[in-house]
């Protein structure tokens, strides 16, 4: 879809509102596609947890960031960014990355198209927890203990994004595809 085929309706710092074919939704200018993360160190599955001001509470989520936002490196790949992002949130160096699946993130709200990607090849270089701009929790999960684990967080009233489970799903299809 051209630019010209749609109706920009109001623009953020980082969103923009438009309507095409008398539907609203959001874009990000800029950003080329979002990356999700699925990263495993010793035994444990990493995630993340920080506050989100549109749900208004802590939220569970895969290490996950957007592609091409950052000036000067706007043509970076998807595995760029995946490392970039995983070593920023989390504290972890991922020496290669692999596809595991590509589709809309929310395609009724927003044309934003997210990659997940398994993370191999893991060392730990800093604590993470994100930038100047983040309060990002890292959490180490046993990887036979992740249902439980996310159902007592759930417990506690804080929130899991929904791509958690998306990515679970192809994370452990692939672990039994590769036997572990």
């Amino acid at each position: 879809m051209s630019v010209r085929d749609k109706e920009i309706l109001g623009t953020g710092r980082f969103l923009r509102l438009v309507r095409a074919e008398d539907w609203e939704f959001v874009e990000r200018p800029g950003v080329k596609a979002i990356v999700a993360i699925l990263a495993e160190h010793d035994g444990h599955l990493v995630l993340v947890e920080q506050y989100r001001p549109p749900v208004g509470r802590r939220v569970v989520e895969l290490p996950a960031g957007l592609v091409g936002d950052v000036p000067g490196a706007e043509d970076e790949s998807l595995e760029e960014a995946a490392r970039r992002e995983l070593e920023e949130e989390t504290g972890f160096f991922a020496r290669d990355f692999t596809p595991l699946t590509v589709g809309p993130a929310t395609a009724g709200a927003t044309s934003e198209i997210l990659t997940f990607l398994r993370a191999d090849g893991l060392r730990r270089t800093s604590a993470g927890g994100g930038d100047s701009t983040e309060d990002i929790q890292v959490h180490l999960v046993p990887c036979d203990q992740i249902d439980r684990w996310l159902a007592e967080r759930k417990n506690t009233g804080v929130l899991v994004d929904a791509k958690v489970y998306t990515g679970l799903y192809f994370w452990l299809r692939e672990r039994q595809h590769d036997g572990r």
